[in-house]
């Protein structure tokens, strides 16, 4: 991870993926996304990764 990677509180990616921070430590559990301890207690998620989770559904238009 670069240094200049904007980390997230797991509350602030749970805003924005819209669901609990229970789930996004889920997701650090289950290797789908990575967490990273910044000091003895406190986790952050890279913003990238939390950007990366999210995918576009794709439409019966879309089918060619």
């Amino acid at each position: 991870m670069a240094s200049t990677a904007r980390l997230l509180t797991l509350s602030d990616a749970a805003d924005i993926l819209g669901c609990s921070s229970k789930t996004i430590r889920r997701y650090i559990a289950a290797g789908r996304l990575t967490g990273y301890r910044v000091g003895p207690r406190l986790v952050r998620v890279s913003a990238d990764a939390v950007d990366s989770l999210m995918r576009r559904i794709p439409s019966a238009g879309d089918a060619a």
